[in-house]
């Protein structure tokens, strides 16, 4: 679905992402990890065509699209959440959906009631503005936004950040259900071992903007994530 292949990223002359190979395969959840700093969110971003790659290349399925702007990314089906959720907090929650109806691969005239049926919440405060939810509302509103795109493949910046345990435990749920069930493709970063350990089919670490380790997921072992994981 998703190959990364020698990708390298200068944050001016410093080099962030060292020869960056990484697979996402279709329908599986991959879980990118490693501690702060090491270049996580810096290779979503060169994903999304939000930061420039100074070489390498980036495709999704049979197209390059290593120089694509993010909107042309979103049309071929990459949809994303960003850590922190960045949602329109002065819009309602219909109105933060309805944002994604005219920019993914087909131009949708409703809100796909798949968002409802996996977030009922949001079916009940559609009318509410998006700074008045709590913050797992908002995460959950967030990941029902990107999935407006009907995206083939969903990438997510630490999805759990500040959320209560039991919203945590129904986005677990959700992702696994779109793998399994839909056969979406899951891009994530992810701190949370338990979580991880749960959703995720495949890991790939990061260190110094390079990846050390890529297995399945119960090939992480103790050691890996002391040397690599651990604070």
């Amino acid at each position: 679905m998703l190959r990364v292949e020698k990708l390298n990223q200068y944050y001016g002359e410093s080099h962030t992402l060292w020869d960056v190979d990484i697979d996402v395969p279709q329908g599986e959840c991959t879980c990118l990890m490693g501690r702060n700093g090491v270049g996580k969110t810096t290779l979503l971003g060169c994903v999304m065509g939000l930061l420039p790659v100074r070489s390498g290349c980036i495709r999704l399925e049979d197209t390059d699209i290593t120089h694509l702007p993010a909107d042309r990314r979103a049309r071929l089906g990459v949809g994303y959440v960003p850590q922190g959720r960045q949602i329109f907090p002065l819009l309602t929650v219909e109105e933060n959906l309805c944002i994604g109806l005219s920019t993914g691969r087909e131009k949708l005239k409703r809100i796909p009631d798949l968002i409802f049926e996996l977030f009922p919440v949001l079916d009940e405060m559609r009318g509410r503005l998006g700074g008045d939810l709590s913050g797992g509302q908002q995460q959950q509103l967030a990941i029902g936004r990107a999935l407006v795109l009907q995206p083939t493949l969903l990438i997510l910046d630490e999805p759990t950040e500040g959320i209560q345990p039991n919203i945590v435990q129904e986005i677990g749920e959700i992702i696994r259900r779109l793998c399994a069930e839909m056969g979406m493709t899951v891009l994530l970063v992810e701190q949370k071992l338990h979580f991880t350990r749960l959703v995720a089919d495949r890991f790939t670490i990061l260190d110094r903007g390079r990846v050390v380790a890529s297995e399945r997921i119960e090939r992480l072992d103790e050691e890996m994530v002391q040397q690599y994981l651990t604070v």
